[in-house]
């Protein structure tokens, strides 16, 4: 048996971020995903001769938004670097990237998992170009290239070693996610490969304070795949190690089918990239003027909005899904605007809206639900629960307001429940003819209430709803029971 518990799990995580630019980091072309093979390619992509990289503004503003956000420092000057390797997905047989001079470097982030905070180190954010993407023909020997997503701008994003374990990795990656959306610079959407991690595993003896030997598993876009990623590789190893073998340096795949990574070649060192600087781009300058207007135009992000969430007295789970999504936040924050009820409309947000957007867009379980896409408008779940706090609908007739804007979203809470006649009947005349009509049918049961079998009194209520189509108001309705059972 394998004495994985006497070994730590050491893990760093690299995390590319595609940035949502309307053109690529050094070219006019198109930065759009899902268009035509090799439609977005423009002569700077391709390093045709001749041909000079143009820096995209945008790209450096992100940069600093999201380096402030990591509380990291900026640099005032950083410069880019050629990275060559020679794959087929890279047109000019370099990459443009920022190597020894970042713009950001120093940060934190820090994550929750099982309850406690857990302070992250961010060694550096750089700015570099993505490659193109091989297709590979399954069955032949044939591969192509699309280059429409080379020169694409991506962040970067390099933690220290503080992980120890898949869950920890796990939760930074989803947090890493969340704020880059709450930014606006990232859609954050995994299957179209917005979001890719690259894990750097080793594992060491407990008390042992030198690193081992580690592995680069490359290209994770899913939270979850990473976290079986992390735990998979760091048991391989020990593995490894126990039966007297080294860890070699490689860079590895995670196959989600199989639940494992496999070698896909040895590691290159950075001087197998052969650095030097971008002798076609000058230094990059970031003013301080510039980071103070970036500053300051910084929204909320998801930490302090859950904890105001919180403050208006709305439980830390739900506080959790509405900030998960920057579009749930959003909604909610509309809804909010119409009723101030922040509980009420938060339960019905979570509970039944979501379940509603999950169900309309056939989402599994774990993948993100957009609420911006919801068709029933944000201000009519405040108006619904205005109704019901205002006790012109019950909490039953609620749920089948509901199910009507589920038909049919483009009608009010207000507009069905006049059209429907569902109304909390409020004629105490007519409710008490109802009570007592019930309590003659039912002899028995009235006379074990007044035996002191008090448990029957909730049979009653439910017979006084029924009868009344779930329009009393249960507050009226106890009061004149008792009044009734109690003669």
């Amino acid at each position: 048996m394998m004495p994985f518990d006497s070994y730590e799990t050491v893990v760093g995580l690299e995390c590319h971020v595609q940035l949502m630019t309307n053109t690529k980091l050094f070219s006019p072309a198109k930065n759009n995903y899902g268009d035509a093979p090799n439609e977005n390619v423009d002569v700077v992509d391709l390093g045709l001769p001749g041909v000079l990289p143009v820096m995209n503004q945008q790209v450096v503003d992100f940069a600093v938004r999201l380096g402030l956000a990591l509380n990291c420092e900026i640099h005032p000057v950083s410069e880019f670097s050629r990275k060559h390797y020679f794959y087929p997905d890279l047109p000019k047989g370099y990459q443009i990237s920022q190597f020894d001079k970042p713009i950001c470097t120093g940060g934190h982030l820090d994550i929750e998992v099982d309850g406690e905070t857990k302070r992250i180190g961010i060694t550096r954010i750089h700015i570099e170009e993505d490659a193109g993407k091989n297709i590979h023909i399954e069955g032949g020997n044939t591969s192509l290239c699309d280059y429409n997503r080379a020169g694409t701008p991506l962040l970067e994003v390099v933690s220290e070693p503080d992980f120890r374990s898949g869950e920890e990795a796990m939760v930074y990656y989803r947090t890493l996610r969340q704020i880059c959306m709450y930014l606006g610079i990232c859609d954050g959407n995994l299957q179209e490969g917005s979001m890719r991690a690259d894990a750097n595993v080793s594992v060491r003896k407990h008390g042992v304070e030198a690193f081992g030997q580690r592995t680069e598993t490359k290209n994770i876009n899913s939270p979850k795949y990473l976290m079986q990623a992390v735990h998979y590789e760091s048991r391989r190893q020990v593995i490894e190690l126990e039966d007297g073998r080294s860890i070699q340096q490689e860079t590895r795949l995670w196959d989600p089918n199989l639940k494992e990574t496999r070698s896909m070649r040895s590691k290159e060192d950075a001087q197998d990239y052969r650095y030097f600087p971008d002798p076609d781009l000058l230094p990059l300058i970031v003013s301080s003027e510039k980071v103070s207007a970036v500053q300051a135009n910084l929204p909320e992000l998801p930490a302090a909005k859950k904890a105001r969430l919180m403050q208006l007295g709305i439980t830390e789970d739900n506080a959790g899904v509405l900030c998960e999504e920057a579009t749930t936040a959003s909604y909610f924050e509309a809804a909010l605007s119409g009723h101030n009820n922040a509980k009420g409309i938060s339960n019905w947000v979570v509970n039944d809206v979501l379940r509603f957007m999950k169900s309309a867009s056939n989402t599994s379980d774990g993948e993100s639900i957009d609420l911006a896409s919801c068709p029933i408008p944000a201000p009519h779940i405040g108006e619904l629960v205005r109704l019901i706090d205002e006790k012109v609908i019950t909490g039953k007739i609620a749920k089948d307001v509901f199910a009507e804007m589920e038909k049919e979203p483009s009608q009010s809470p207000q507009a069905i429940v006049d059209t429907k006649g569902w109304k909390v009947e409020r004629d105490t005349g007519k409710l008490e003819q109802v009570i007592s009509q019930i309590l003659g049918q039912h002899p028995d049961e009235v006379e074990k209430y007044r035996g002191g079998k008090t448990k029957v009194f909730g049979f009653f209520v439910g017979q006084v709803m029924r009868e009344t189509k779930g329009q009393a108001d249960p507050s009226d309705v106890n009061s004149l029971l008792k009044q009734k059972l109690e003669v």
